[in-house]
């Protein structure tokens, strides 16, 4: 490994070491780190620490405003049109928890009789709005994500009116046009609503835990790190799952990190601590250290999951599997 790997290595440790401090408790975006390699081969490098003000930084910055643009050029948009019987947002802005780097989760019900024409022409509905740079897009799906110049993202969903039932994910929206009151009323109706894990989900829950550790042994001895890490990730995912269902709160999709970390998490700080100290390189060591040091959580909230919703813990079973590779 060259110098300028061995420097970024250590300042990646050493920041992780930091996070684990009171005092590193700022967030790690505070700073942007960029290498600078002056020529090639024997000519060095030089790593840089840019601060705040940055081309990019100051770019973020402005984030909010362009996001506001696009906001009205949307409703200017849609609410006009007599085929769209709602326009809402769900996300950050149902929440009101947006931040520099919030996207927009538009919401549009519309009329049953032009709904296939109005899914047909999401990303040309989507060019009304702004100036797109590219989309993410399946021509079968009932959305599509456009990425605009200003760097804000729109995810926008297209509904027909019995689409529209209540559900932990709707008691929170951002109603923009609902002349019919039909997304007033799956409001209410989603407010008493609470997240109970059923059996299955607790059952489906632990043997994928037990498939990614299993899986992440396998990939390890075949010096499929990357593979190894990938499951790793679905170890903490797995955990993250735990917790939540122990709290009530509906768990993201599988796979969907956002808001487990920073300042919007549901997490504690002793949960989020030990995200942190669950982060590992390429060494096979570590690796395994990591998925021997989560078992003991693995562990404990299972045992709490199946008392707390009637599941047989068989914890003599939970340790045959475990001890596979551990």
């Amino acid at each position: 490994m060259g110098s300028i790997e061995h420097l970024y290595c250590s300042m990646v440790a050493n920041a992780s070491i930091a996070l684990k401090t009171t005092i590193y408790k700022k967030r790690i975006n505070e700073f942007h780190f960029r290498i600078l390699i002056k020529g090639r081969r024997n000519e060095g490098a030089v790593l840089e620490c840019v601060g705040l003000e940055t081309k990019i930084r100051k770019r973020d910055v402005g984030l909010p405003k362009h996001r506001q643009e696009l906001l009205e050029a949307i409703e200017l948009d849609l609410i006009n049109d007599e085929n769209v019987l709602a326009v809402f947002y769900g996300g950050s802005i149902g929440n009101e928890e947006t931040d520099l780097y919030s996207d927009i989760d538009l919401r549009i019900v519309v009329k049953e009789e032009v709904y296939e024409e109005y899914r047909l022409n999401k990303k040309q509905r989507a060019s009304n709005w702004g100036n797109v740079l590219y989309f993410e897009d399946f021509h079968w799906a009932n959305y599509s994500t456009a990425h605009y110049r200003s760097f804000i993202k729109v995810d926008s969903f297209y509904y027909k009116k019995v689409d529209m039932k209540p559900s932990i994910w709707t008691q929170k929206l951002k109603i923009v046009h609902d002349p019919t009151g039909l997304i007033h009323d799956v409001v209410t109706e989603s407010a008493d609503l609470t997240y109970r894990p059923s059996v299955q989900e607790i059952e489906h829950w632990r043997t994928k835990f037990f498939a990614y550790l299993h899986e992440a042994y396998r990939r390890v001895m075949r010096n499929e790190i990357y593979y190894a890490l990938h499951n790793i990730d679905n170890l903490r995912l797995s955990m993250i799952t735990g917790w939540y269902m122990e709290a009530g709160i509906q768990p993201n999709a599988f796979g969907d990190w956002a808001k487990l970390e920073g300042d919007r998490s549901k997490l504690n700080e002793r949960q989020l601590s030990l995200l942190i100290q669950w982060q590992c390189n390429r060494e096979q060591e570590e690796i395994f250290n990591v998925m021997k040091n989560i078992i003991p959580e693995f562990i404990q909230i299972h045992k709490k999951l199946c008392e707390q919703y009637g599941v047989d813990e068989n914890i003599e079973w939970v340790k045959e599997i475990i001890d596979l590779v551990m």
